[in-house]
């Protein structure tokens, strides 16, 4: 790819009040709107090499989910994939789209896709990358979080580091850097954030994709599925199963790319969504 500056401070300034709770969120370039979801444990900040390329013609709208990143976190705040569709419709309402081109990863492609299906938000096209759609999902330490939440949330800050970054690395195929791993884990840490991210996981709930696994078929816009060939935290073979019960559209496998393609391959996103736009889908 081109060189492209990454913006030194991922700008995050704009807020959105959604059910008394603050969802930080930013606007780059301009143009025809496209809107980034992120997925978990992660934030928006794991567009940041990707959507300056999508802002050369575009407008790009990106944001921190309920109790991610920088967007608010607090004690009883409910940040399940129940809410978060709820939030990302009244969002997209406020920024008055009517039809944007989507482009979702993991946690933020069954949001975008509960938006869709149940809220009934319609797109110009969705891209999906290794989104959670389908069951089964959910690791052994997600189940074990889920268990006992309190002990996890209440862990000496050292070993909750050391599990934050073992959980993290093992999203991406390749090593992560130091300073990318630190964007990672920063949220997640002291006070607010230890507790938050074992808040997120104890409310990760099947039944969320169950509910929409039926109307897969219903998906209403072309779409295009990206799978990291190395994914171990949902292996390809849910991405052909998934493929297999959406609306015929493309499925791309990328050689040498996990869970966290935005890390490991971020130049199959760029070339696969402008090229997926560009075609006229």
């Amino acid at each position: 790819m081109p060189e492209i500056s990454v913006p030194a401070d991922w700008d995050l300034s704009r807020s959105f009040q959604f059910n008394g709770q603050s969802v930080r969120y930013g606007v780059i370039g301009n143009g025809s709107p496209l809107v980034l979801l992120h997925g978990t444990p992660f934030s928006s900040i794991v567009w940041r090499r990707i959507a300056p390329y999508f802002a050369q013609p575009r407008t790009v709208y990106y944001f921190d989910m309920l109790g991610y990143g920088r967007s608010e976190m607090s004690d009883g705040e409910d940040v399940s994939l129940g809410e978060q569709n709820k939030m990302f419709t009244a969002l997209l309402a406020h920024w008055g789209l009517d039809e944007p081109d989507v482009v979702a990863h993991d946690f933020g492609g069954a949001t975008a896709l509960r938006a869709h299906l149940l809220d009934g938000r319609n797109y110009r096209s969705l891209t999906l990358s290794d989104p959670v759609a389908i069951a089964p999902w959910g690791s052994p330490f997600v189940r074990h979080v889920r268990e006992y939440q309190g002990a996890f949330a209440s862990l000496p800050a050292y070993i909750h580091s050391a599990i934050l970054r073992a959980y993290i690395a093992g999203a991406a195929f390749r090593p992560l850097a130091e300073a990318d791993m630190q964007l990672y884990t920063k949220p997640w840490e002291g006070s607010i954030g230890q507790p938050a991210f074992y808040r997120q996981i104890a409310q990760m709930d099947q039944k969320y994709t169950d509910q929409i696994e039926p109307l897969l078929g219903e998906v209403r816009c072309p779409l295009s599925l990206f799978w990291g060939e190395e994914d171990s935290w949902i292996p390809l073979a849910q991405g052909k199963l998934l493929s297999a019960r959406l609306p015929s559209g493309r499925f791309q496998i990328v050689p040498r790319a996990g869970h966290l393609m935005q890390e490991d391959a971020p130049e199959a996103i760029v070339a696969g969504v402008l090229n997926f736009l560009s075609a006229g889908k």
